[in-house]
C-alpha cells in the first residue's frame, strides 16, 4: 500500500508521467506542422509543474517517500524547478527551428520526449537510491538518444545520436558496476545505509574506493568531462541546435545533483579518495576545454568544448567541501557550484538562443563567419550574445564573473598551498577562455556582414530572449538572492 505522504513528494514526477502519455495520444489528433496545440499543452503543463515545484521548496520541508528510496528537499525542489523553465525557454527557442526543418511534420515526438527527458532529470535529482538514479540517468539519455536522431533525413545527426548511444552504454556500465562494488561492501543501495556502513569503518576500503572510482567516471562522462568528454563537440556538433540546447543546458542541473546525492550524500566519509579525483578532472578540464575552444570555428563546437571548461568549474566547487572541517564553509563550497551551474545554464540557453535565431531557410548559423557583422543587421540580438559572451567569459559585471568568483572564493577559503595553486590556474585558463568568447564579438561588432538583412524573430521568442539576457545582467549585479536560495539549499541538504 503507498501511502499518501509517498505520492505528495512525488506529484510533480506524476504529472509529467501523466501529461507525457496525454500529449503523445492529443498530438494524433494535431493536424497543424508547427503542432501548435501541441506546444501549448506542453507549456502549460510544465509552467504548472514549474510552479508546484516552487510552492514545494518554499516550504522548507524534506520529505522521504517509498522507503527513503526518493527524496523531496529544497535544494531537489528548486533544480527541478530551474530545469523546468530551462526546458520550457529551449521549447520556445527551438520550435521554429524544428517547424522551418520539417521536425514536426510527422509528430510531436519532440515535446513528448522533451517532457520524458525532464521527468528522467526529476528521478535523478529525487534519488535517494543509487538504482533509482539510475533509472532517471536511463530515462534521460534513452530520451536524449531518440532527440538527437530526430531528423532521420539528416546524416550528421543520425552519426552524433550513434556516438552519443555508444559513449552513454559505456557510461552506463561503468556507473552500474560501481555501483555493484558499493553494494557487495556496504549491503545496501539506499544513501543513509550506505552512508552509515561507509562511517561504520567496518567495510572493505579497498573494494569501496574502487566503486568510487567507477562512480565518478560515470558521473564524470555525464558531466562532460575530461577525459570523459569526447562524445559532447560530436553531439552538440551533430545534433539539430534545438536539441543541443536541449542536451546542454537543464541535464547539467540534474548532472550536478546526482554529484551531489552520490558524493556528498552517500560517500561524504570517502571525500578524501574522490576529492583527488575530482580535482584531476577538474584541472584536465579547465585545460582541454580551453585550450581546444580556441582551435574551433563552429560555433557549436566552441560552445562544446566551453562547456568542459565550465564543468571543470563546477568541479572546483565540489573539491573544496570537505577540506577545511568547517560546515560552514562546506555548505558554501557546495552552494557556489550550484550557482554555478544555474548561472551557466541561464547563459547557455540565451547564447543558443541567438544561433537559433539566426538559422533561416534550411540555413544552419554554425560558423564564427556567419556572425560576421551581426551588429549591423541586428544590434540588440548582437547585444545579448555579446552579454552571453562575456557572461560566460566572467567579466563584470555578468553573472558569470560572480560565479567564477564565488567557486575561486571557496576553493582558496578551504586552505592549502595546492587549493590556492589551483585557482590561480583556473584564473589562467579563464583569460585563455576570455579569448576564444571575445572573438566571436570582434566578429560581430567589427568584420564585414556577409549577410544582409535584418534578424526578425516570433514575439515569444523575442520577449523570452530579452528576459533572458537581461537577467544575466542583472543577477550579475545583484547575485545575493539567487546565491542565498543557494546557500539555504545546500544546508538544508547538509542537515537533513
Amino acid at each position: 500500500m503507498i501511502d499518501k505522504l509517498s505520492l505528495i513528494a512525488v506529484y510533480p514526477e506524476l504529472i509529467l508521467l501523466l501529461m507525457g502519455c496525454v500529449i503523445a495520444l492529443f498530438d494524433l489528433s494535431v493536424k497543424s506542422r508547427s503542432r501548435t496545440a501541441t506546444y501549448v499543452v506542453t507549456m502549460l503543463t510544465l509552467a504548472v509543474v514549474a510552479a508546484l515545484q516552487a510552492s514545494y521548496a518554499s516550504t522548507g520541508q524534506t520529505l522521504y517517500a517509498f522507503g527513503h528510496m526518493v527524496v523531496s528537499d529544497v535544494m531537489g525542489n528548486w533544480l527541478k524547478c530551474f530545469a523546468t523553465l530551462a526546458m520550457m525557454v529551449t521549447l520556445v527557442y527551438g520550435r521554429p527551428y524544428a517547424a522551418d526543418r520539417d521536425m514536426l511534420k510527422g509528430g510531436g515526438e519532440m515535446f513528448v520526449l522533451s517532457i520524458f527527458s525532464l521527468l528522467g532529470m526529476f528521478v535523478m535529482i529525487s534519488g535517494n537510491n543509487f538504482l533509482v538514479i539510475y533509472m532517471g540517468i536511463e530515462l534521460l539519455t534513452l530520451s536524449s538518444y531518440a532527440l538527437v536522431a530526430l531528423r532521420r533525413d539528416h546524416t550528421q545527426s543520425i552519426e552524433a545520436a550513434m556516438k552519443y548511444f555508444v559513449l552513454g552504454a559505456l557510461a552506463s556500465g561503468f556507473l552500474l558496476y560501481g555501483m555493484s562494488m558499493i553494494y557487495g561492501a556496504t549491503g545496501s543501495l539506499n544513501m543513509q545505509d550506505v552512508l552509515k556502513a561507509v562511517s561504520s569503518g567496518q567495510v572493505n576500503h579497498q573494494v569501496l574506493v574502487f566503486g568510487v572510482v567507477f562512480l565518478v567516471a560515470g558521473l564524470a562522462f555525464k558531466l562532460g568531462v575530461v577525459p570523459f568528454h569526447m562524445w559532447i563537440p560530436d553531439v552538440y556538433q551533430g545534433s539539430p541546435t534545438a536539441i543541443t540546447l536541449m542536451i546542454g543546458g537543464a541535464p547539467k542541473l540534474a548532472a550536478f545533483a546526482v554529484t551531489v546525492r552520490i558524493l556528498v550524500e552517500g560517500l561524504s566519509p570517502l571525500a578524501f579518495d574522490w576529492q583527488q579525483m575530482l580535482m584531476l578532472l577538474s584541472i584536465a578540464s579547465l585545460a582541454i576545454g580551453n585550450l581546444a575552444a580556441i582551435a574551433q570555428t563552429n560555433i557549436k563546437r566552441m560552445l562544446a568544448f566551453s562547456t568542459i571548461s565550465h564543468m571543470g568549474f563546477v568541479l572546483v566547487g565540489m573539491m573544496s567541501g570537505f577540506v577545511s572541517g568547517q560546515p560552514e564553509l562546506t555548505g558554501g563550497a557546495y552552494s557556489s557550484s550550484m550557482f554555478y551551474v544555474i548561472s551557466y545554464v541561464l547563459t547557455t540557453l540565451a547564447s543558443f538562443g541567438v544561433i537559433l535565431l539566426l538559422t533561416r531557410n534550411g540555413f544552419e548559423s554554425e560558423e564564427l563567419a556567419d556572425f560576421a557583422g551581426l551588429n549591423q543587421r541586428s544590434p540588440f540580438y548582437a547585444g545579448v550574445m555579446a552579454i552571453c559572451l562575456f557572461s560566460l567569459a566572467g567579466i563584470p559585471p555578468m553573472i558569470g564573473f560572480y560565479a567564477k568568483l564565488a567557486v575561486l572564493q571557496a576553493l582558496i577559503a578551504s586552505g592549502g598551498t595546492l587549493h590556492l595553486v589551483l585557482a590561480v590556474f583556473a584564473v589562467m585558463m579563464s583569460l585563455v577562455g576570455a579569448f576564444y568568447y571575445l572573438r566571436v564579438v570582434k566578429v560581430m561588432y567589427f568584420d564585414v556582414p556577409t549577410q544582409t538583412g535584418a534578424v526578425t524573430a516570433p514575439f515569444e521568442v523575442h520577449a523570452v530572449l530579452s528576459l533572458n539576457g537581461a537577467l544575466l545582467l542583472v543577477l550579475g549585479l545583484l547575485p545575493g538572492g539567487l546565491m542565498t536560495l543557494c546557500a539555504s539549499a545546500i544546508k538544508q541538504m547538509l542537515n537533513s
